[in-house]
């Protein structure tokens, strides 16, 4: 106790009580259901409730044997006759030939033909006869125990029948046999009669169907001049390219002409206009030669002289003209233009109009294309059930002069002399047992599907949406010491002799070799550790919160376990038993609970005093409960309890608290706000759905950080490595 005091008050941890984890946004939790079960699932669910399918196999099984112990099965009679209901000449190969080229089977339907004489309308006739004779008999009880079948490779139908009373066997046959030879020459050829009559109607219908669908279809193609719908679209297709390129170079002339048009109103344009003007460029020549004459005279003569006055005369005298030519020829020239514009305008709208008729016929060719194949379609239609009939129709035709040879009775009926064999008593066990079999699998399926806890780790993982961090498998001796309600005390796991290098204290008392739980078993709590010291790359996990849904779920075995598990690691762990009302950690370290968690919170015992350490680990220390307080959410709201959990998460490497279970308590409400985070421990096979749905719902309401849950008493098949 001395050692650790100095231990504990010369630690040299920060003093802050922040916790990194504390802020953190809760994880967002949600239960999903499963729809239905695959095969593996299944083999799972039966291998889990063996015991119900054997329980519930053997007592039916029982009741089935005591039933036909009490109720022995009386004897009974079987007679039967045989009818021949095809010749068994040429001639039926003839007909077969006529009505299927290629076929050599038999002509007659007989799985149809026998359906027809067990159908109601032929076996009730059967039965009145019958029930005048003998009225206790059912017609349920004549058609089970009648029985017509086909006799295997023949082209004979046999009828079986099956009663104690022999005589009563003899008459049915009798009565049967003659009423089956009537309805071969009778009522056999009435029906074909009737088919063929009905047929003959359906096929004047099919016809004036056909012909009423291709005549509308002959229509449709004359009202729009529509041969076939694709070839329509691409003459649409390639028309409407050929008027677009015929629109482009149009719109390409009109701004050409447009353009000479504007630029015959300019002065440069109509002098560039003139060079093109013969008769303007004559005059114009003319009256070059005029002025250079008048230039040259004018070097001679005087300005009054009458030859130089009679050249410039000339030369006036053809402005007039020049310039009545020019204008003539301009506007000749601005009449070839517009005349073009106007041409060239009203082709552009007679292409527009085409567009337009066009794009009116592409919107509308969808409807007619669909019209015309909906009439195609149903044309097809009527045609094939036309062919049908009328193949119908010959096969009946075919089928009526085959039947005129009669059934003839080969075998017939005769009073039964010894009674068959009843009912095998091997066979009805043998349908017993698989009938029990079914029921006990079918009572364990419906009791998973009303069972609400969780039967698998991957039932746990794939129903609740939280970070599984590790599966604790089913350990017998964790199971045993729990069964016994902890009257013994219950040993530290005792870890591999390897485990050692891993303990800092040189002192630390010497592991045994072999430990006292399975491999499985301390892998599980060596991952889990791992797992959680993962859960942050920034700073590690110092105190966490080991609760569950429900009382007995393993919370605190699952705390004291992981608690051994860290100090083997290294690490200096305070384990604090924070369940002041069922307090169950002093039991399982074997460690006195005179002075605990609530001496510290509601006296002023250091807490040095309080703290108790384990023999085998010097590094793991223990603060149990102490005396159970009267009022427990007192003490865990009070403003010493944060106090003392911020120390311990100064002092220690890792502080793991004991909390008690979730639903109806407030306790881990109030002191989860001041670690990293909350560990659910959920117990395999126990744990139920509803209830973690509400303790879940309850953390979520408090947006308290959520790390993971752990999957406690998996019954796995896993070997050791």
């Amino acid at each position: 106790m001395e050692n650790h005091r100095s231990q504990y008050s010369n630690s040299g941890h920060n003093s802050n009580p922040e916790h990194p984890f504390s802020q953190s946004q809760p994880l967002s939790w949600a239960e999903t259901t499963e729809g239905g079960w695959n095969f593996q699932e299944v083999l799972g669910i039966l291998q889990r409730r063996w015991l119900t399918i054997s329980g519930v196999t053997t007592a039916v099984m029982a009741s089935i044997v005591v039933g036909l112990t009490l109720n022995p099965t009386k004897p009974e009679y079987e007679g039967n006759f045989q009818i021949l209901v095809e010749p068994v000449n040429d001639d039926s190969k003839t007909v077969d030939v006529v009505k299927e080229p290629n076929s050599s089977q038999s002509g007659l339907d007989y799985d149809s033909q026998i359906q027809i004489l067990k159908s109601p309308v032929i076996l009730g006739d059967i039965f009145k006869h019958i029930q005048v004779t003998y009225p206790d008999i059912s017609y349920d009880s004549l058609a089970q125990a009648l029985d017509v079948s086909q006799l295997q490779g023949t082209k004979i139908i046999q009828v079986s029948y099956r009663n104690n009373d022999p005589d009563q066997v003899k008459f049915v046959l009798d009565t049967t046999a003659q009423y089956y030879l009537e309805y071969s020459k009778e009522k056999r050829q009435t029906k074909l009669r009737q088919g063929l009559q009905f047929v003959e109607q359906q096929l004047k219908l099919s016809q004036n169907r056909v012909d009423q669908l291709q005549q509308q279809l002959q229509t449709l193609k004359q009202k729009y001049n529509l041969n076939d719908p694709e070839t329509e679209t691409e003459a649409l297709n390639t028309e409407t390219a050929a008027l677009t390129g015929q629109k482009q170079a149009i719109i390409f002339q009109l701004a050409q002409s447009r353009a000479n048009l504007n630029l015959l109103q300019r002065p440069d344009g109509a002098t560039a206009a003139l060079i093109n003007a013969a008769l303007y460029q004559q005059l114009i020549a003319q009256k070059n030669q005029l002025d250079a004459q008048v230039a040259a005279e004018s070097t001679r003569f005087q300005p009054n002289n009458p030859a130089l006055q009679s050249l410039k005369d000339r030369r006036d005298s053809l402005l007039p003209l020049i310039n009545q030519e020019a204008q003539r020829f301009l506007d000749t020239k601005r009449a070839e233009i517009v005349t073009g514009i106007k041409i060239l305008e009203v082709q552009s709208q007679a292409l527009a109009k085409r567009e337009q008729e066009l794009e009116q016929k592409r919107k509308q060719l969808p409807i007619l294309s669909r019209q015309y194949t909906d009439l195609q379609r149903r044309l097809q239609v009527a045609i094939e059930s036309l062919n049908r009939f009328l193949s119908t129709r010959e096969n009946l035709q075919i089928q009526k002069s085959q039947t005129e040879f009669g059934w003839q009775l080969i075998q017939a009926p005769v009073r039964p002399g010894y009674p068959v064999t009843s009912s095998s008593l091997k066979r009805n066990l043998i349908s017993g047992l698989v009938a029990s079999i079914l029921i006990g699998i079918g009572v364990a399926l419906l009791l998973e599907k009303l069972d609400s806890t969780y039967n698998t780790i991957k039932d746990l993982k794939e129903k609740v949406q939280l970070p599984l961090l590790g599966s604790i498998p089913f350990e017998k001796q964790v199971q045993t010491e729990q069964d016994r309600h902890f009257t013994q005390n219950i040993p530290l796991i005792n870890l591999p002799k390897y485990f050692s290098e891993f303990l800092p204290d040189s002192n630390v008392a010497t592991v045994q070799e072999n430990s006292n739980y399975s491999t499985n078993f301390l892998e599980a709590l060596r991952i889990l550790y791992t797992n959680i010291q993962l859960l942050s790359s920034d700073r590690p996990i110092r105190s966490i919160i080991i609760t569950s849904a429900m009382p007995g779920d393993g919370k605190s075995t699952v705390a004291f376990n992981l608690a051994q598990i860290a100090t083997a690691m290294g690490q200096r762990v305070l384990l604090v038993d924070a369940d002041l009302r069922k307090p169950t950690i002093h039991t399982l370290s074997d460690l006195n609970n005179l002075w605990g968690l609530s001496n510290l919170i509601s006296t002023n015992l250091p807490v040095g005093e309080a703290i108790q350490q384990i023999p085998l680990f010097s590094q793991l220390s223990v603060i149990t409960s102490g005396p159970i307080p009267p009022d427990a959410t007192k003490l865990l709201s009070s403003e010493k309890m944060k106090r003392l959990m911020a120390e311990f998460h100064n002092s220690f490497d890792l502080v793991i608290y004991d909390v008690p279970p979730l639903v109806g308590l407030a306790d881990v409400s109030l002191i989860a706000p001041h670690t990293d985070g909350i560990l659910m421990v959920v117990k395999i096979g126990k744990t139920q759905s509803l209830v973690l749905k509400r303790a879940m719902e309850n953390l979520k309401l408090s947006r308290l950080n959520i790390l993971g849950i752990v999957g406690n008493g998996e019954k796995t098949s896993f070997h050791n490595y």
